[in-house]
């Protein structure tokens, strides 16, 4: 069965793992979740992120590595918030003057543009606009 929002589902996975408390999270790999993984991992949201080969050989796996902070009971996530912001059903996009801060600058806008997947205040920097895929804090 195909997905209509695989970027929602990879989100969903993700809220679900922290919630639990789960150090590692699977889910079907894609180059665009691998670009977001990535910036999760730059900005620090996530330890780390690999995509491996799955039961099949035209299947690949992204699996993340989550970020705590404290000892065992007194642990919390960094990853506080995912939000999804463009939908299948209704994209959103954006000009490079009208890119969101996220929490007055504390969280990342995440944002697909034609030079690349990067984060809001990178997107500023280079004067790009694109599709707003999510909003992390």
């Amino acid at each position: 069965m195909s997905m209509t929002d695989p970027i929602a589902d990879m989100l969903t996975r993700i809220r679900n793992a922290t919630m639990m408390g789960q150090s590692v999270v699977a889910m079907p790999s894609s180059n665009l979740k691998a670009e977001i993984a990535k910036i999760l991992k730059e900005e620090g949201y996530i330890e780390g992120f690999d995509v491996v080969d799955g039961e099949q050989a035209w299947k690949r796996v992204l699996r993340l590595r989550l970020k705590y902070i404290g000892e065992r009971r007194s642990r919390h996530p960094v990853l506080t918030g995912l939000e999804r912001v463009s939908r299948p059903g209704r994209r959103v996009y954006t000009r490079k003057d009208d890119i969101p801060w996220v929490i007055a600058g504390i969280g990342v806008a995440i944002l697909s543009t034609p030079k690349g997947v990067m984060t809001g205040q990178r997107a500023r920097q280079l004067g790009v606009g694109g599709e707003i895929l999510c909003k992390v804090w």
